[in-house]
């Protein structure tokens, strides 16, 4: 299995006290990372991805959700060279690692 993926979501925004964006990976989505998972990953069961949104390329990590899907945390540096606000639309490409 390719371990590359692309999809297109919308920004929300955290309601906690702080302001973290974050993008849902869809369910579909989301099983088929987990199909990548490594069962001896400790604590949050964090994926490590390589992201890209436009021009901008980061290493990251996924972090499950327990609704069985992933959350994407968009740092303010990449909003802000990208000009992402909440409820934006936006094509990610996510590679495992």
């Amino acid at each position: 299995m390719d371990p590359t993926f692309t999809l297109t979501e919308k920004v929300w925004l955290w309601s906690g006290k702080a302001s973290w964006h974050f993008v849902t990976i869809p369910a579909e989505l989301s099983a088929r990372i987990k199909g990548f998972d490594d069962p001896r990953r400790k604590g949050f069961r964090h994926m490590p991805v390589i992201v890209t949104i436009g021009s901008t390329t980061w290493r990251t990590s996924i972090f499950p959700e327990k609704k069985g899907t992933y959350l994407l945390p968009l740092k303010a540096e990449v909003r802000k060279k990208e000009g992402i606000a909440e409820n934006d639309q936006i094509r990610i490409t996510i590679t495992l690692q």
